[in-house]
């Protein structure tokens, strides 16, 4: 029998979907599962991006260029603009997918062995990534006493090496919903400077913030404008999960050469999804006004109940559309695997992602989940009971 490969070995298993075939059980057997475990939203894809599926007018589906077609790159340095981020048409590389754009990024940047800092708990396809490019991901860890606020420079500090290349920092947060601040975005800004490092900002969620302060780019600090790559995606502000469009951006030339490579390797990015994604920029204001709200009443709804489940404690998420909450349980990993395989209340369970899948260290997260709100308050509100009455019954309930 051939041997796989130790890449394939130590590359980790989804958190967000190594539960799945527990979920199709339990689905099977007449259980209705609510589905907090995973990003993707309920709400209705804009009608313009629909329109443009309906009213395709080609005799062929043709390659499009690997940098993405021209007039959609065009139409987002104007979305940019609305956020005073300015770049330009050659400075926009479209992607199969947000998660291509980190791909290439790390390809791009990173040799075998070089490493790269990471605030943790962090969205557990980073760790993937690097593997698949042989970097080295040092994480950090933050903290849900502190609210998964960034932690001190000086523990950055103690963490760069001679192969240090960069800092991925994700703002909005997945999975904490943390929102980074000027004083915060401003100390990352002072660490690339002073070391020569890349800052890779995963900026997907920027349309869902819910403070009163200004939302911060990476393409917003002065001085490091060459050494940001920022990822993007339409999965999350348009609903179009499925159509896999995402945007790697960078003023650094020699590395925009460097990821063309990879992306004339894959030869295009989808060409239908372009389409979609390019007619979704021309929704209505009113759309990501309507989602925008609609996510500020579900996260309130989630998380007051939450707070109100005895011994749960969630911080308040103030972006994305996640937060990481702490149960009274011994092994969050077991109870969200007991909780599909042997819980139900009335017909119904909860299927939530263990909160240690997005940590590297050893320990953390054990008894914490990542919910998505994702979900219709109607369907919350029934998610919120099961869990109450599945931590009722949970035999490793710790108080």
């Amino acid at each position: 029998m051939p041997i796989i490969s130790k890449r394939g070995i130590i590359m980790p298993a989804s958190p967000i979907r190594k539960l799945v075939p527990l979920a199709n059980k339990a689905k099977e057997k007449g259980t209705r599962v609510y589905h907090l475990n995973i990003g993707q939203p309920d709400l209705p894809t804009p009608e313009k991006g629909l329109e443009a599926i309906r009213n395709i007018d080609r005799k062929v589906l043709e390659y499009s260029p690997s940098e993405g077609i021209s007039s959609l790159r065009k139409k987002l340095v104007e979305y940019y603009k609305k956020f005073s981020i300015h770049v330009t048409e050659d400075d926009i590389i479209i992607t199969t997918g947000g998660s291509e754009a980190v791909l290439f990024s790390f390809m791009a940047c990173l040799d075998p062995g070089d490493e790269i800092i990471v605030p943790e708990p962090a969205y557990a396809n980073y760790m993937a990534f690097a593997i698949s490019a042989g970097a080295v991901i040092k994480t950090l860890p933050s903290s849900i006493e502190e609210g998964f606020a960034l932690p001190s420079i000086e523990k950055f500090e103690a963490l760069i090496t001679s192969r240090t290349k960069g800092i991925l920092i994700c703002n909005p947060n997945n999975p904490t919903g943390y929102l980074y601040t000027q004083k915060e975005m401003n100390q990352i800004r002072d660490l690339v400077k002073r070391y020569d490092l890349f800052l890779f900002s995963d900026e997907v969620y920027r349309e869902f913030c819910y403070t009163g302060a200004p939302y911060i780019s990476a393409f917003h600090l002065e001085g490091i404008e060459e050494q940001v790559v920022l990822i993007d995606s339409v999965s999350k502000r348009y609903s179009e999960c499925g159509i896999r469009i995402g945007a790697l951006i960078t003023k650094h030339k020699e590395l925009k050469k460097n990821v063309m490579k990879f992306c004339q390797a894959r030869l295009s990015p989808p060409l239908i999804g372009q389409l979609i994604a390019e007619a979704s920029i021309d929704a209505p204001d009113k759309y990501m006004l309507d989602t925008y709200n609609e996510y500020v009443e579900r996260r309130k709804f989630l998380i007051d109940g939450l707070n109100r489940i005895p011994g749960c404690y969630s911080p308040i998420p103030m972006g994305a559309f996640y937060t990481v909450a702490r149960l009274p349980v011994d092994d969050a990993d077991k109870f969200c695997e007991w909780c599909l395989s042997e819980f139900e209340y009335e017909g119904q369970t909860i299927f939530m992602a263990p909160a240690s899948g997005f940590y590297t260290t050893p320990g953390l997260g054990k008894d914490e989940v990542r919910l998505a709100y994702v979900l219709k308050k109607e369907d919350l509100a029934n998610a919120l009971i099961v869990l109450r009455k599945a931590l009722e019954s949970y035999p490793g309930r710790t108080i």
